[in-house]
């Protein structure tokens, strides 16, 4: 009998299927393992990609919008936002390209083998997490009671509008209710109009304090949004919410600088051997945030312990690791870390 396989350099790799458009500024990228596996994942969940650009190695997470009642397929969708990357994306990804990836990796998710009622809150790009558990549910023909409020500025702007208008029409046991600021060029819009409050949403859905709430979209809407729900009376443990922006969680990282640290706090050496260079670290330091401020170029991307892209093997040393789901347990017995939440408390080699 021969032994275990060596793991195929198509490990983690998807190709790309299909690149078609959603609204004007937003498209869908369709993927397949380049291996021909079956992609697992729980509706909600995202995954880590990491595209060349320009010669550079760039990092981002993206919330899957397919649903793994389709179990070959893998769907991102991207909001043209003038970035790097989805600008790169809508001008560059097309069939048959390939891309690294990691996860699928996340704790937002509703599963739908779950049944009671849901309240789906989401706006602009935040609705990918939500469409795929929409998805989960319609596929599964799913007896949970959905009512989902998506808002945008104008009906142009509605993503995934035809699909979700044919799943409330197949399923009395899902409504479909979108809000939008105004019309669009050659269409009035009769819908919900203006700005999610606390009176459209009682039009909507007057038992939402009995529904548990899942919620994604931009920080002022998702901040918004919980004070009208908290002054509204719902009880917040049945509220479940995530910010899909990790370049903003990255900006609002609690990074020590070192000139900030007193003289007596310990300092380790910590070695990474690929890049052949070694640094020292304080003792209340993120490994990532210290290498970055001296120099040091590591993939990361959420730097909160999420998103796994800064996934590193530790050959030597000890750390303090505070991860928020981005690791799983069995690879931290395998000897893995994830560089953005660990402080080093010996000195480290590490294989970077």
């Amino acid at each position: 009998m021969s032994g275990a396989s060596a793991p195929s350099d198509d490990e983690g790799v998807l190709v790309c299927l299909e690149a078609r458009p959603e609204t004007h500024d937003v498209r869908t990228f369709i993927f397949a393992a380049a291996t021909g596996e079956t992609l697992s994942y729980a509706p909600g969940q995202f995954r880590t990609f990491e595209f060349e650009i320009d010669g550079q190695t760039v990092n981002r997470c993206y919330t899957l919008a397919s649903s793994p009642t389709r179990p070959g397929l893998v769907a991102i969708t991207v909001k043209r936002t003038g970035g790097p990357v989805s600008t790169w994306l809508h001008a560059t990804m097309t069939p048959g390209m390939r891309v690294r990836t990691l996860g699928p990796m996340g704790e937002f998710v509703c599963p739908a083998d779950r049944t009671g009622r849901f309240l789906f809150l989401s706006a602009g790009s935040g609705i990918t997490p939500l469409m795929s558990m929409a998805r989960a549910h319609f596929d599964l023909a799913s007896p949970a009671d959905i009512v989902f409020v998506h808002s945008a500025r104008r009906p142009a702007d509605l993503i995934f509008r035809r699909e979700l208008e044919m799943m409330a029409a197949a399923r009395p046991n899902f409504r479909f209710a979108p809000i939008c600021e105004a019309g669009s060029p050659g269409e009035a819009w009769g819908g919900y109009d203006g700005r999610l409050d606390l009176a459209r949403l009682t039009l909507i859905a007057p038992d939402f304090q009995g529904r548990e709430v899942f919620l994604c979209g931009p920080s002022p809407y998702m901040a918004a949004a919980r004070v009208m729900l908290a002054d509204a009376g719902l009880d917040m443990a049945r509220l479940h919410a995530e910010s899909f922006d990790f370049a903003e969680l990255a900006a609002e990282s609690p990074a020590v600088a070192a000139d900030a640290m007193g003289e007596a706090e310990a300092r380790f050496t910590v070695e990474f051997t690929k890049s052949r260079r070694t640094i020292e670290v304080g003792g209340d330091e993120f490994v990532l945030s210290a290498a970055k401020a001296q120099g040091l170029r590591l993939p990361s991307s959420c730097t909160q312990g999420l998103c796994g892209t800064c996934k590193s093997r530790l050959v030597s040393g000890t750390v303090q690791m505070s991860h928020q789901g981005g690791i799983r347990q069995r690879e931290i017995d395998q000897g893995l870390v994830l560089l953005c939440c660990s402080k080093p408390t010996s000195n480290l080699v590490i294989e970077r």
